[in-house]
């Protein structure tokens, strides 16, 4: 019953705050309306009290306005600078891509007698996160064997050899970096073309060893992958040969492990023998 009369009260006073603002709008129009001195001084001075205050709240819209602005100019700067960075990725495959083709017209082939090896192709993915395998130096992508990764597949950021993947899921897969303890990469020393293993010791320069002739390695030859065991392609670049303090032979990596945002993994194009004409011709 008591509730019953406070929403009655409550409606009653709604109705009556409804009924001076309406009445005060009106009498404003009248006053704005109207043609008379004493009346158009007292709307200047409506004016002159109004507009002050009126200025005073706006300024926080107008604050709250330029901060989402300013928020917009950063999401767009943002954008663009992840754009260049991608750029900047092509970009370094394109200078090995380069230095690869100059390498190449430097050698003397008989062209009659060259033998093309099937091509490889490549899927992009992102690095994730390292999830703390027992592997010191590796990282998760997030493509899989849905995406054609397999085991051994060679990653590179576009420039250089990063590492092979070491374990593939459906969706995500862990690659081996070359710096890590428990890699190990056939490699080619050129242009004296000896044979050596890159062998990883969680360091950014992997030491360079079982070389068959040591002492005419110098500092600055090219380092590429050898492709023996058939599980990385030959001639990708790892980096150049370098002597540490000790004498030893490392390898200054190609590519930039502090700006591993993406990676390439290198998929061989699956290619099926024909070894009878036949073979070419669908039958129905």
């Amino acid at each position: 019953m008591a509730a019953q009369v406070v929403d009655k009260s409550w409606q009653a006073v709604k109705r009556f705050i409804l009924l001076l603002l309406v009445a005060f709008l009106l009498i404003l129009f009248i006053l704005w309306k109207a043609e008379n001195q004493r009346i158009e001084r007292f709307r200047i001075a409506l004016i002159d009290r109004l507009i002050p205050n009126v200025s005073f709240f706006l300024a926080p819209i107008d604050k709250a306005t330029k901060m989402l602005l300013d928020f917009q100019s950063y999401a767009t700067m943002y954008s663009q600078n992840q754009e260049l960075k991608r750029q900047l990725q092509q970009m370094k495959g394109w200078k090995e891509a380069a230095l690869q083709l100059e390498q190449k017209n430097s050698q003397l082939r008989v062209l009659n007698n060259l033998k093309i090896n099937p091509s490889l192709s490549w899927i992009t993915g992102e690095v994730i996160a390292d999830s703390g395998s027992p592997f010191n130096q590796s990282g998760l992508l997030n493509i899989g064997n849905r995406d054609g990764v397999v085991d051994g597949s060679a990653a590179i950021d576009g420039f250089g050899l990063v590492g092979r993947v070491s374990g593939v899921g459906s969706k995500t897969s862990r690659v081996l970096f070359l710096s890590d303890l428990s890699s190990a990469i056939p490699a080619t020393i050129q242009p004296i073309g000896q044979h050596a293993l890159v062998l990883g010791d969680n360091s950014l320069n992997p030491v360079l060893d079982f070389i068959e002739n040591v002492k005419t390695v110098q500092a600055g030859f090219r380092v590429v992958t050898s492709g023996e065991g058939g599980v990385l392609p030959p001639n990708l670049l790892i980096g150049t040969v370098a002597v540490d303090g000790a004498g030893d032979l490392r390898v200054l990596l190609a590519a930039d492990f502090g700006e591993l945002n993406f990676l390439r993994v290198l998929i061989a194009n699956q290619r099926e023998n024909l070894t009878e004409p036949g073979k070419i011709i669908k039958k129905n």
